[in-house]
């Protein structure tokens, strides 16, 4: 996305704000390509078939978006953010909802692998959204970034970019970030990872 590309769509989410209805619009038409793109990268890690299509989770996460009035846009980096978050609770609910629907079947499988790691055990996407609760008590920055890799589908360049912190910090954060879930996941999202992880 171009720099006058990212200055426009800061510039629609502010009219947005200050209340100009048809901003949003202009704001998903422009936005669509990369949220699309998040979508078919988080879709592409999930290890069964889904209901989802890419299309349709854009727009049921920006369908969320549209109902945060009271949000305040600071930027194209504070969309994306909430839009990343937006398509993680989209994804929970949809397991929540197929979980229940299918009681004493297999969870939802899903895998912390990306195109920099190797391929990772299968893990249970609702453990994994509980499991960053709380790393995002312990260090928001590292969930934040995990959500933006995992869920937005983002590189590090780009969630650099987005964070407005160095490419070398999103890397290092990734890392700790992977290695504390991988730990917690393993030991059940209800104890303590060991002494010394943290």
């Amino acid at each position: 996305m171009s720099t006058a590309s990212h200055s426009s769509i800061s510039r629609l989410l502010h009219a947005w704000s200050a209340g100009r209805e048809d901003a949003l619009d202009e704001v998903l038409r422009r936005a669509q390509r990369q949220l699309r793109r998040q979508a078919s990268a988080f879709l592409s890690r999930e290890r069964r078939a889904h209901t989802l299509q890419p299309t349709a989770l854009v727009n049921e996460a920006f369908l969320r978006l549209v109902r945060q009035r009271a949000v305040r846009w600071s930027d194209r980096r504070h969309f994306f953010a909430v839009a990343a978050m937006s398509m993680r609770r989209v994804l929970v609910d949809a397991a929540r909802r197929r979980g229940a629907q299918r009681r004493g079947m297999d969870p939802v499988r899903v895998s912390l692998a990306s195109a920099d790691a190797a391929e990772e055990p299968d893990l249970d996407l609702l453990d994994l959204h509980r499991a960053l609760d709380q790393l995002a008590a312990l260090d928001t920055r590292q969930a934040q970034i995990v959500t933006l890799r995992y869920f937005g589908g983002l590189s590090v360049p780009d969630v650099a970019e987005l964070l407005g912190v160095s490419i070398s910090t999103v890397e290092s954060d990734w890392r700790m970030a992977r290695a504390w879930l991988r730990c917690r996941l393993r030991a059940g999202t209800g104890s303590s990872p060991p002494a010394g992880e943290r």
